[in-house]
């Protein structure tokens, strides 16, 4: 037996703001939505990737309070350090940016945090063994 990841759910305080988020920063999209919890459910996924992982995010949770130096996150990859750049500015004109761009060794790369409405940390990243612009890992 070999199990395969398929999904994360998220309990969250406000599901249109977290919808609304991973659709904008993320470029996932909702595929799915059914009633529960007291209001819907929602299934969000990268295109092309709605039968590989999703995130459920599911209304009703509490706001996570992480410190700065907490390093629990989602990873995202991006296809350039710009993309990292980009996102980081929308980030800090939105007033969610966590962590700046920063250079790491490899295997971590160029990357910054973005904290979601729930309070969950999102890195994104570029020149990581993982997504666009991976490198064989070492």
């Amino acid at each position: 037996m070999r199990p395969a990841l398929t999904h994360i759910a998220l309990h969250v305080p406000d599901l249109d703001a977290c919808v609304a988020f991973y659709e904008q920063y993320c470029a996932m999209r909702v595929i799915h939505r059914r009633a529960g919890k007291g209001s819907h459910i929602v299934w969000m996924a990268e295109p092309g990737k709605e039968r590989e992982f999703i995130f459920v995010i599911m209304p009703g949770g509490s706001a996570r309070d992480l410190a700065a130096d907490d390093y629990s996150h989602f990873g995202f990859a991006l296809d350039s350090r710009a993309d990292v750049d980009a996102i980081a500015e929308k980030a800090r004109i939105d007033g969610c940016l966590v962590w700046p761009p920063r250079d790491e060794p490899y295997p971590v790369g160029y990357y910054c945090g973005v904290r979601d409405p729930a309070g969950h940390f999102v890195e994104f990243s570029f020149g990581q063994p993982l997504g666009p612009g991976a490198e064989p890992l070492t």
